[in-house]
Protein backbone atom coordinates (compact mmCIF):
# COMPACT_ATOMS: atom_id res chain seq x y z
CA UNK A 1 0.00 0.00 0.00
CA UNK A 2 3.01 2.30 -0.30
CA UNK A 3 1.38 4.00 -3.30
CA UNK A 4 -1.91 4.72 -1.53
CA UNK A 5 -2.40 8.11 0.07
CA UNK A 6 -5.94 8.86 1.24
CA UNK A 7 -7.21 12.42 1.45
CA UNK A 8 -10.28 13.31 3.50
CA UNK A 9 -12.28 16.50 3.23
CA UNK A 10 -13.83 16.54 6.69
CA UNK A 11 -15.33 18.89 9.22
CA UNK A 12 -18.83 18.20 7.87
CA UNK A 13 -19.09 17.58 10.78
CA UNK A 14 -16.17 16.98 13.03
CA UNK A 15 -17.51 13.93 14.89
CA UNK A 16 -18.29 12.27 11.55
CA UNK A 17 -14.68 12.88 10.55
CA UNK A 18 -13.43 11.36 13.80
CA UNK A 19 -15.67 8.36 13.13
CA UNK A 20 -14.23 8.03 9.62
CA UNK A 21 -10.70 7.98 11.03
CA UNK A 22 -11.69 5.20 13.43
CA UNK A 23 -13.18 3.25 10.52
CA UNK A 24 -9.99 3.76 8.53
CA UNK A 25 -7.91 2.24 11.36
CA UNK A 26 -10.23 -0.78 11.47
CA UNK A 27 -10.46 -1.28 7.70
CA UNK A 28 -6.69 -1.13 7.32
CA UNK A 29 -5.50 -3.32 10.23
CA UNK A 30 -1.75 -3.47 10.66
CA UNK A 31 0.83 -5.15 12.84
CA UNK A 32 3.04 -2.09 12.36
CA UNK A 33 1.79 1.46 11.91
CA UNK A 34 3.72 1.86 8.67
CA UNK A 35 1.70 -0.98 7.16
CA UNK A 36 -1.27 1.39 6.92
CA UNK A 37 -1.66 3.86 4.06
CA UNK A 38 -1.00 7.50 4.73
CA UNK A 39 -4.12 9.56 5.40
CA UNK A 40 -4.37 13.35 5.22
CA UNK A 41 -7.43 14.95 6.83
CA UNK A 42 -8.56 18.52 6.27
CA UNK A 43 -11.16 19.10 8.98
CA UNK A 44 -12.49 22.26 7.33
CA UNK A 45 -15.37 22.84 9.72
CA UNK A 46 -15.48 26.56 8.82
CA UNK A 47 -17.20 25.92 5.48
CA UNK A 48 -20.79 27.10 4.90
CA UNK A 49 -23.68 24.68 5.35
CA UNK A 50 -24.03 22.27 2.45
CA UNK A 51 -27.73 21.80 3.15
CA UNK A 52 -28.48 25.53 3.18
CA UNK A 53 -26.39 26.00 0.05
CA UNK A 54 -28.58 23.49 -1.78
CA UNK A 55 -31.97 24.40 -0.32
CA UNK A 56 -31.63 28.19 -0.22
CA UNK A 57 -28.76 28.91 -2.63
CA UNK A 58 -26.90 30.34 0.36
CA UNK A 59 -23.12 30.93 0.08
CA UNK A 60 -22.83 28.48 -2.81
CA UNK A 61 -19.82 30.17 -4.40
CA UNK A 62 -18.03 30.38 -1.06
CA UNK A 63 -18.73 26.72 -0.35
CA UNK A 64 -17.59 25.53 -3.78
CA UNK A 65 -14.45 27.66 -3.60
CA UNK A 66 -13.51 26.34 -0.16
CA UNK A 67 -14.22 22.72 -1.05
CA UNK A 68 -12.22 23.14 -4.26
CA UNK A 69 -9.32 24.67 -2.35
CA UNK A 70 -9.23 21.84 0.18
CA UNK A 71 -9.43 19.13 -2.45
CA UNK A 72 -6.72 20.79 -4.52
CA UNK A 73 -4.49 20.91 -1.43
CA UNK A 74 -5.14 17.22 -0.72
CA UNK A 75 -4.23 16.35 -4.29
CA UNK A 76 -1.06 18.46 -4.17
CA UNK A 77 -0.15 16.74 -0.89
CA UNK A 78 0.05 13.47 -2.82
CA UNK A 79 -3.39 12.02 -2.10
CA UNK A 80 -4.46 9.72 -4.93
CA UNK A 81 -7.82 8.85 -3.39
CA UNK A 82 -10.03 11.58 -1.92
CA UNK A 83 -13.18 10.99 0.07
CA UNK A 84 -15.73 13.56 1.25
CA UNK A 85 -17.05 12.97 4.76
CA UNK A 86 -20.49 14.33 3.91
CA UNK A 87 -23.22 13.00 1.63
CA UNK A 88 -24.79 16.37 0.79
CA UNK A 89 -21.43 17.79 -0.28
CA UNK A 90 -21.47 15.46 -3.30
CA UNK A 91 -24.14 17.68 -4.85
CA UNK A 92 -21.44 20.26 -5.55
CA UNK A 93 -18.92 17.95 -7.21
CA UNK A 94 -19.77 19.05 -10.78
CA UNK A 95 -18.89 22.68 -9.93
CA UNK A 96 -15.76 21.56 -8.09
CA UNK A 97 -14.58 19.46 -11.03
CA UNK A 98 -14.86 22.52 -13.25
CA UNK A 99 -12.49 24.38 -10.94
CA UNK A 100 -10.17 21.46 -10.17
CA UNK A 101 -10.52 18.95 -13.03
CA UNK A 102 -7.44 16.99 -11.99
CA UNK A 103 -9.15 15.64 -8.85
CA UNK A 104 -12.13 14.01 -10.57
CA UNK A 105 -10.33 10.70 -11.11
CA UNK A 106 -9.22 10.66 -7.47
CA UNK A 107 -12.58 11.18 -5.78
CA UNK A 108 -14.37 8.15 -4.37
CA UNK A 109 -18.04 9.04 -4.72
CA UNK A 110 -19.71 7.45 -1.70
CA UNK A 111 -23.17 7.86 -3.24
CA UNK A 112 -22.21 5.76 -6.26
CA UNK A 113 -20.35 3.21 -4.13
CA UNK A 114 -23.36 2.74 -1.85
CA UNK A 115 -25.78 2.33 -4.75
CA UNK A 116 -23.46 -0.21 -6.40
CA UNK A 117 -23.37 -2.27 -3.20
CA UNK A 118 -27.15 -2.23 -2.82
CA UNK A 119 -27.50 -3.36 -6.44
CA UNK A 120 -24.93 -6.14 -5.92
CA UNK A 121 -26.94 -7.32 -2.90
CA UNK A 122 -30.02 -7.58 -5.15
CA UNK A 123 -32.04 -5.28 -2.89
CA UNK A 124 -35.19 -4.05 -4.64
CA UNK A 125 -36.32 -1.47 -2.08
CA UNK A 126 -34.34 0.64 0.35
CA UNK A 127 -35.13 3.33 2.91
CA UNK A 128 -33.06 6.51 2.91
CA UNK A 129 -32.30 8.58 5.97
CA UNK A 130 -30.25 11.71 5.40
CA UNK A 131 -30.14 15.45 5.59
CA UNK A 132 -33.02 17.43 4.15
CA UNK A 133 -30.71 18.53 1.34
CA UNK A 134 -29.70 14.99 0.42
CA UNK A 135 -33.29 13.76 0.41
CA UNK A 136 -34.76 16.74 -1.47
CA UNK A 137 -31.99 16.68 -4.09
CA UNK A 138 -32.90 13.17 -5.21
CA UNK A 139 -29.21 12.28 -5.51
CA UNK A 140 -29.79 8.79 -4.08
CA UNK A 141 -33.27 8.28 -5.48
CA UNK A 142 -32.20 8.98 -9.06
CA UNK A 143 -29.14 6.72 -8.87
CA UNK A 144 -31.15 3.90 -7.30
CA UNK A 145 -34.06 4.15 -9.72
CA UNK A 146 -31.66 3.84 -12.67
CA UNK A 147 -30.88 0.38 -11.30
CA UNK A 148 -34.51 -0.51 -10.75
CA UNK A 149 -34.36 -0.03 -6.98
CA UNK A 150 -37.21 1.74 -5.21
CA UNK A 151 -36.11 4.36 -2.69
CA UNK A 152 -38.44 5.24 0.18
CA UNK A 153 -37.81 8.44 2.13
CA UNK A 154 -39.23 9.95 5.33
CA UNK A 155 -42.28 12.19 5.16
CA UNK A 156 -41.50 15.90 5.13
CA UNK A 157 -43.09 16.26 8.55
CA UNK A 158 -40.33 13.95 9.82
CA UNK A 159 -37.49 16.18 8.62
CA UNK A 160 -37.47 17.90 12.00
CA UNK A 161 -36.75 14.58 13.70
CA UNK A 162 -33.90 13.95 11.29
CA UNK A 163 -32.40 17.38 11.93
CA UNK A 164 -32.55 16.79 15.69
CA UNK A 165 -30.73 13.47 15.31
CA UNK A 166 -28.04 14.95 13.08
CA UNK A 167 -27.50 17.98 15.33
CA UNK A 168 -27.31 15.75 18.41
CA UNK A 169 -24.28 14.01 16.91
CA UNK A 170 -22.70 17.27 15.72
CA UNK A 171 -22.99 18.68 19.24
CA UNK A 172 -22.33 15.36 21.01
CA UNK A 173 -25.51 15.87 23.02
CA UNK A 174 -27.73 12.82 23.26
CA UNK A 175 -31.08 12.68 25.03
CA UNK A 176 -33.82 10.10 25.49
CA UNK A 177 -35.98 12.11 23.09
CA UNK A 178 -33.28 11.93 20.40
CA UNK A 179 -32.97 8.18 20.91
CA UNK A 180 -36.74 7.69 20.62
CA UNK A 181 -36.86 9.81 17.47
CA UNK A 182 -34.05 7.86 15.83
CA UNK A 183 -35.63 4.50 16.66
CA UNK A 184 -38.95 5.79 15.35
CA UNK A 185 -37.38 6.82 12.04
CA UNK A 186 -35.91 3.34 11.54
CA UNK A 187 -39.06 1.47 12.54
CA UNK A 188 -40.53 -0.80 9.90
CA UNK A 189 -37.63 -0.61 7.44
CA UNK A 190 -35.26 -3.52 6.91
CA UNK A 191 -32.87 -2.10 4.29
CA UNK A 192 -31.63 1.34 5.30
CA UNK A 193 -29.13 3.83 3.89
CA UNK A 194 -27.70 6.05 6.61
CA UNK A 195 -27.20 8.86 4.12
CA UNK A 196 -25.76 11.45 6.47
CA UNK A 197 -22.35 10.85 8.01
CA UNK A 198 -23.65 11.63 11.49
CA UNK A 199 -26.28 8.88 11.41
CA UNK A 200 -23.93 5.84 11.55
CA UNK A 201 -22.58 7.28 14.80
CA UNK A 202 -26.08 7.40 16.24
CA UNK A 203 -26.79 3.91 14.91
CA UNK A 204 -23.76 2.52 16.73
CA UNK A 205 -24.78 4.31 19.93
CA UNK A 206 -28.29 2.83 19.95
CA UNK A 207 -27.65 -0.41 18.11
CA UNK A 208 -28.64 -2.57 21.09
CA UNK A 209 -32.18 -1.15 20.87
CA UNK A 210 -32.54 -1.87 17.16
CA UNK A 211 -33.70 -5.21 15.80
CA UNK A 212 -31.90 -6.75 12.84
CA UNK A 213 -31.49 -4.32 9.96
CA UNK A 214 -29.52 -4.34 6.73
CA UNK A 215 -27.65 -1.06 7.17
CA UNK A 216 -25.69 0.74 4.45
CA UNK A 217 -23.10 3.24 5.65
CA UNK A 218 -21.88 5.08 2.51
CA UNK A 219 -18.69 6.38 4.11
CA UNK A 220 -17.72 2.92 5.34
CA UNK A 221 -18.43 1.48 1.89
CA UNK A 222 -16.26 4.19 0.34
CA UNK A 223 -13.33 3.24 2.56
CA UNK A 224 -13.87 -0.43 1.76
CA UNK A 225 -13.80 0.38 -1.95
CA UNK A 226 -10.45 2.11 -1.51
CA UNK A 227 -9.12 -0.89 0.38
CA UNK A 228 -10.32 -3.31 -2.31
CA UNK A 229 -8.42 -1.33 -4.95
CA UNK A 230 -5.12 -1.55 -3.11
CA UNK A 231 -5.21 -4.68 -0.95
CA UNK A 232 -5.33 -8.28 -2.10
CA UNK A 233 -6.89 -10.40 0.67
Amino acid sequence: MENLNIGVLGGMGTYATIHLFKQYAEIFPAEKEWDRPRIVIDNRCTMPSRVRAFLYDEDVDKLVNEMSDSMRCLSEAGCNRIILACNTSHLFLPQIYQKVPEIESKVVNIIHTCVEKISEDDIRQVYLLGSEGTIESGIYQNALEKRGIKCVVPERNEYGLLRECIEAVKQNKYTDVVKENFLRLLEGHNNCILGCTELPIMYEKYREYISSRNIYDPLLLGLKKIRSEYVCD
